[in-house]
């Protein structure tokens, strides 16, 4: 018996090791993808801040080209409108489908026409088939007379004396 308890003890001991040095592979291994990351944010947001001030001088050149034949403050106030509306217009294609476009309103459509149970979708919302949903029959009309769950008796069925309470 004392020989498995030893046996016992090099397993957990091999068990510890080995969850260690899984542990520090996985963390080298985060660690260079992060490095990487990094490094590619890093760039990502150096272009864009070179990217804004390439705008502001072109800006600036709009401005001042402008000003050669207008005052200063004509040539500046167009110069905001103009990229007022290169901002709308950006704004605009970050969003194609909108509602003010052609297709954006086809879509909008299609959306009411389906929220009022028109045409069903062509697949289930998973998208592994391309069977249609299977019809639902409707439930039959309750019987003259008979209170269904959800709906409020006749009023000349109700008797004050005697509430029913549904708790």
């Amino acid at each position: 018996m004392d020989r498995m308890d030893h046996l016992e003890h090099l397993d957990k001991h091999l068990v510890d090791e080995l969850a260690q040095v899984a542990r520090e592979t996985v963390r080298d291994e985060l660690r260079q993808q992060t490095r990487k990351q990094r490094r590619k944010a890093t760039l990502y947001a150096a272009s864009g801040v070179v990217a804004l001030y390439a705008g502001a001088a072109v800006a600036l050149a709009v401005g001042l080209a402008l000003a050669a034949a207008l005052p200063g403050w004509a040539a500046a106030l167009i110069t905001a409108a103009i990229l007022g509306v290169v901002a709308y217009l950006l704004r605009g294609a970050a969003k194609p489908h909108a509602a003010g476009t052609p297709h954006g309103r086809a879509e909008l459509a299609a959306d009411r026409d389906r929220a009022h149970g028109a045409a069903p979708p062509p697949g289930p919302p998973g998208g592994l088939s391309n069977a249609p949903y299977p019809s639902v029959r409707p439930f039959p009309p309750p019987p003259a007379g008979a209170d269904t769950p959800g709906t409020l008796p006749p009023p000349d069925r109700i008797d004050p004396e005697n509430p029913h309470h549904r708790a």
